[in-house]
């Protein structure tokens, strides 16, 4: 049964876009509206970035948590450039052919973490299908520099699908790394213009793979909503991940980055990322994110705390051997 009342149910009309094929006309509801980013916190984290040549997802991504996240003196690191082999519907980075890796890019993010006083980093990066191995390698000697410079720093990967790769993955998983992320994004059904050059089931295939590879690392993946899907549809893949023992979804609003980008159908009210989550929970996740403001790295180090006790509570309720 729905959480939502007919009156809100109504008022949730107004926020559908009835033009999804040309500009964005409406103004973004009162709930996904934030301010902009300022202080010395900030000032300081984009200055590091600058000093060391590093990129963030935050930036690329065009993120509206930035001003929040920068301003608590966190960011998220993107590695391998800021170029794209790919082209995704939903995605602000730029697509075109990458510069060669930054060897020197490995101690560079461990610094950066480093003088940061980082509790919990975030590394993800972009498709480099241009690379044999999809940039795995480059990706555990990020992770393996971080850990050795930042031995009490919990570390938190977001990764590409390493499509046609083989077993790549499993360089980034022999690192010594806490969360394992690989976000499905959207429904089976939108992957043709949503994410062309990925597969949902290979996506699928390799959160599960992670998990069994390695036990003990936390995965994690999570959707976006407004990009056209229903709410069987998003319940469907709370299924397919929790069959791929996914421990932590993140469920949150899609905000069309330009006219060009895939058009945005509607903005969902918080009252139905409340209801997802409480589907979510249902589902045996060990943890949910669902807001109109989530983001795959929003608040990621109080949210892995929170499945550090989740997981705690779950053996505590196991029968003694």
């Amino acid at each position: 049964m729905s959480i939502l009342s007919d009156k809100k149910k109504s008022n949730l009309v107004d926020q559908n876009l009835n033009d999804s094929n040309g500009p964005i006309k409406n103004k973004k509801p009162k709930w996904l509206r934030v301010k902009l980013p300022t202080g010395e916190a900030f000032k300081k984290v984009r200055s590091l970035t600058k000093s060391h040549s590093l990129h963030t997802i935050c930036e690329s991504g065009n993120c509206p948590n930035m001003g929040e996240c920068w301003g608590e003196g966190t960011a998220t690191f993107m590695i391998l450039g800021n170029i794209c082999t790919r082209s995704c519907g939903f995605c602000n980075v730029k697509t075109g052919r990458p510069l060669a890796v930054d060897l020197l890019e490995p101690k560079k993010v461990a610094r950066s973490i480093y003088l940061m006083q980082v509790k919990h980093a975030v590394i993800t990066s972009v498709d480099r299908d241009d690379l044999k191995d999809g940039g795995s390698e480059h990706f555990y000697k990020v992770v393996k520099a971080t850990r050795d410079k930042n031995p009490k720093t919990s570390i938190e990967v977001l990764t590409p699908d390493f499509l046609r790769k083989g077993d790549a993955y499993k360089k980034i998983l022999k690192a010594d790394l806490d969360v394992f992320n690989h976000n499905i994004e959207t429904v089976p059904r939108l992957y043709t213009t949503v994410r062309p050059g990925a597969r949902y089931f290979a996506s699928l295939e390799l959160l599960k793979n992670a998990k069994k590879f390695n036990k003990k690392v936390f995965t994690k993946s999570g959707i976006m909503v407004g990009l056209g899907e229903n709410k069987e549809e998003v319940i469907q893949v709370m299924d397919d991940l929790r069959s791929a023992e996914v421990d932590f979804i993140t469920i949150g609003q899609y905000l069309q980055p330009s006219p060009k980008h895939h058009p945005l159908n509607r903005y969902y009210h918080p009252e139905e990322f409340k209801e997802f989550e409480q589907i979510a929970k249902t589902k045996g996740f060990l943890l949910v994110s669902s807001s109109p403001l989530t983001r795959s790295s929003y608040h990621a180090d109080e949210d892995f705390r929170k499945l550090q006790d989740a997981r705690n509570k779950q053996l505590e309720c196991l029968p003694h051997q």
